[in-house]
């Protein structure tokens, strides 16, 4: 009866292998299901800001010292930076071995999708990112949608509440309860994940259709091999030698918040899931509620890659290539741009246009190369942005003394299985009420 959840992400499964099909036998039908995948993704971000907020006050308002937040989140950001550039390196080395998009050519049509994603791409500058971090007021931070509003509310309560000394207590104990609310919110709408992956599936299948797969396979195939050797050659090895940790159980434990993140190619939809199971890994409230929200912002490994390669590409097909210093000053201004777009499907093509533009015009064109297939490899970005959260939230943890490895070692043995009804460990909640006893699953 704990896990009944097993059989919904079975149904998710089937749902997407059933829009992939309908995709391809009724292509009209299937980009009329498109807002099925949106209204999904729709309802999870509309509890994220809520749970990012609760989630940091509490670690916040729990902590007896404020400089402890401060080495948690100067740690992450120092750690955001070294891997981005790593997997920017790595994105360069191979665009370069391989050299993609030799012998394509542009057409009309093309030209014309490139344009529209420079537009998009275009109107935003460092300034413009900053000044929309601050929310209108003090409550639209939980609702705009805007990661980085909420972070910021959450961290200036935490602190606020953690003033206040004894006082702040029922403070606490609310905000404690208002999480249990969403997290079941939550879990009641991840009951409907199977239609919205089905309908996510069947509309981009059906939009894009197998002939551009065909003709732009190879960046694909190389874009997908590049993000599994930074995941499996430089964020394993790390998180081994200094967690202690198997990489591949800590995936395998994450495995559901993977397939949603496939379904619907954002890896939004999995935030909220990713700081719950990362405390019931033994990562403490405080660093997995300020790691993981700041990551979705900051670490954005695979957009490294994608803008590396994909700018390669744009290169190579348009018959002028960059020079190395021109492709590391471009794709440093890009992956300065990117930031604050972790979780917004086709974000990344917006900045790889808008970089292009403002860089080498000449080469905005080529966007519409890619297009077609953008979807696709959007599902490899948000995977690896993901993989990679999940790896510094465990690695921060441990640097910070705030990681309980032998917690961890029995959750991903299966001895301490992650509670899908309520998202949280009941029976770790102080003075639970008798009446949520009486809910929770036996």
């Amino acid at each position: 009866m704990r896990d009944r959840t097993r059989y919904l992400y079975l149904a998710v499964i089937a749902a997407v292998l059933l829009g992939i099909v309908v995709g391809f036998i009724w292509p009209d039908v299937g980009k009329e299901l498109k807002p099925l995948g949106t209204g999904f993704v729709s309802l999870i971000k509309m509890v994220i800001g809520p749970i990012i907020f609760c989630t940091i006050v509490l670690g916040i308002g729990s902590v007896r010292q404020a400089a402890k937040v401060g080495k948690v989140g100067g740690l992450a950001l120092g750690y955001f930076l070294v891997m981005s550039t790593v997997a920017l390196l790595i994105g360069l080395v191979v665009g370069n071995v391989i050299h993609p998009g030799a012998g394509l050519q542009l057409t009309e049509t093309a030209k014309q999708a490139a344009a529209t994603e420079a537009a998009k791409g275009a109107g935003s500058s460092t300034v413009d990112f900053l000044l929309g971090i601050i929310p209108d007021t003090l409550v639209s931070a939980l609702t705009a949608g805007s990661v980085l509003q909420a972070l910021l509310v959450a961290l200036l309560s935490g602190f606020a509440i953690q003033a206040m000394g004894a006082k702040g207590a029922p403070l606490l104990r609310g905000v404690e309860h208002f999480q249990r609310l969403v997290f079941r919110v939550l879990a009641m709408i991840m009951w409907v994940a199977p239609v919205g992956a089905f309908g996510a599936i069947a509309a981009v299948v059906g939009a894009t259709g197998i002939e551009a797969l065909k003709s732009l396979g190879i960046i694909m195939v190389a874009f997908y091999i590049t993000c599994l050797v930074f995941v499996g050659a430089v964020l394993g090895p790390m998180l081994w030698l200094i967690a202690r940790i198997n990489l591949w159980s800590l995936l395998r434990y994450l495995g559901r918040e993977f397939l949603l993140i496939l379904s619907t190619s954002s890896s939004e939809t999995a935030l909220p899931r990713l700081i719950a199971k990362m405390e019931h890994l033994g990562v403490s409230k405080t660093v997995a509620g300020i790691t993981v929200p700041t990551g979705y912002s900051f670490n954005l490994d695979g957009t490294a890659i994608y803008l590396t390669m994909a700018t390669l590409f744009i290169a190579s097909a348009t018959g002028s290539p960059l020079e190395f210093g021109e492709q590391v000053a471009l794709l440093l201004f890009m992956m300065v741009a990117s930031k604050g777009a972790a979780g917004v499907t086709g974000a990344g093509l917006a900045t790889l246009a808008g970089g292009l533009q403002a860089h080498r015009p000449d080469l905005v064109d080529g966007v519409g190369l890619i297009v077609g297939i953008d979807r696709f490899m959007s599902e490899a970005r948000a995977l690896t942005n993901f993989a990679g959260n999940a790896v510094a939230t465990v690695l921060i943890g441990t640097w910070t003394g705030e990681f309980d490895r032998e917690r961890a070692g029995q959750v991903l043995a299966g001895q301490a299985p992650f509670d899908e009804a309520t998202l949280l460990d009941e029976d770790e909640q102080p003075e639970p009420e008798p009446g949520d006893r009486a809910m929770s699953p036996v």
